[in-house]
């Protein structure tokens, strides 16, 4: 646990050398993601030192994946969210199938037990909400079009990847029985309907009643955003999922605009720790055993994820361009991968060696594939004559 004297001086590391790097990344037109992720690197117990390996690092780094699905829902009418779900659903599921597949040959030609092949299949099976939307410019047209593709799929790999933890929670605890999951099968419609009573009949009436009192719109929308998330954990869903509803939820209200600009640098603080977290926590003493098999993962979700998002999204008639760039934007493993092998190690079902080998397959994806969007595609996150304001 770290206590407050070190904490003061784990964050002033962390934000001035994610200054320091970041103005390097800026220079030099590298993703400021990357920049993050090598910071943990240097800081961490594995590297410098400077900064212990701590649980409560990576808790608070996870807060900001919360606020930015809160923010993604702020942008993203109900109508136009249900559109796209149902044009995309199959997309994301037939994908999903694939890469797993794949990645459990992987596992298997390097022999691994059935168990471990089986929990890496699950693992590589989503693309990153965090990386894919924070690279995703918001003032552009024809990116909103991307954007509203791209969450759908994020969404359904969401809804999936509820179900492989509900396994992986059936796996790892023999006491994980048939009520847990029926709690969570009836959680999504409740919450739905939670949502949309609280925000008509309070929520939406208390904004326009001190719509004028920013710092209370401010106070009151992280209430609205965390309470939904607690919810949502309380169904047996994931905290993402009901802060994206959170967020949906009010998107319709043109104060929802303003929300989602004042909640950006809470969102970014945020997320800075977590992407710290994922390079801070890496053990490479493991490094030589796992290297191969994490390039082989790493090089299905780098070259062969974004071909087939492209040929799938070919079918639903979206053009080829548009086809392409979302593929190489959901080309990378998920935040979503390291949550897996983490449940799947505290339950037993994996060793550590196994839970390195995706985590190294997690963290070369988020690199390379922060490295080519930025290079290709527009983005808010470096310096490139193709920048957009985010």
């Amino acid at each position: 646990m770290i206590d407050s004297q070190t904490l003061v001086f784990v964050l002033f590391l962390i934000f001035s050398g994610a200054a320091l790097l970041s103005t390097a990344a800026l220079f030099t037109r590298q993703s400021l993601l990357v920049a993050y992720i090598a910071l943990g690197f240097l800081f961490g117990p594995w590297g410098l030192g400077f900064v212990p390996s701590d649980n409560n690092m990576a808790e608070v780094g996870d807060v900001g994946i919360v606020f930015l699905l809160f923010l993604l829902g702020l942008h993203l009418h109900p109508q136009n969210l249900v559109a796209m779900l149902k044009k995309v659903s199959w997309i994301a599921l037939v994908s999903s199938l694939l890469f797993a597949a794949l990645s459990y040959g992987v596992a298997f030609l390097f022999n691994l037990s059935h168990m471990e092949c089986f929990v890496v299949a699950l693992a590589m099976m989503f693309s990153s909400t965090i990386v894919g939307l924070k690279l995703l410019p918001t003032t552009v047209l024809h990116h909103q079009h991307t954007g509203e593709l791209m969450i759908s799929v994020l969404l359904m790999q969401d809804i999936i990847a509820i179900i492989v933890l509900l396994v992986l929670q059936s796996l790892a605890k023999p006491s994980f029985g048939f009520s847990d999951i029926g709690m969570t099968i009836l959680g999504l419609p409740l919450l739905l309907v939670v949502a949309y009573v609280v925000q008509r009949f309070v929520i939406i009436k208390l904004m326009e009643r001190f719509d004028k009192v920013q710092e209370y719109l401010f106070m009151l929308s992280i209430g609205w955003c965390l309470g939904m998330t607690e919810l949502a954990h309380f169904f047996g869903l994931s905290g993402e999922i009901g802060a994206f509803i959170a967020g949906v939820a009010i998107a319709a209200h043109p104060i929802s605009l303003y929300i989602a600009e004042s909640l950006k640098p809470l969102r970014d603080f945020f997320l800075v720790m977590f992407f710290f977290a994922i390079g801070a926590g890496f053990n490479f003493s493991f490094l030589p055993a796992i290297i191969m098999p994490a390039i082989l993962l790493a090089a299905i979700a780098l070259i062969i994820k974004p071909i087939v998002f492209k040929t799938l999204f070919r079918q639903v008639n979206e053009s080829s361009k548009v086809s392409w760039e979302v593929g190489v934007r959901l080309g990378q493993a998920s935040e979503f991968s390291l949550l897996v092998v983490y449940l799947a190690a505290s339950g037993a079902l994996i060793s550590d060696k196994v839970s390195y080998l995706v985590q190294a397959a997690t963290i070369i994806t988020f690199i390379i594939s922060c490295y080519f969007v930025v290079y290709k595609y527009p983005t808010p996150l470096s310096l490139t004559e193709k920048l957009h304001k985010d």
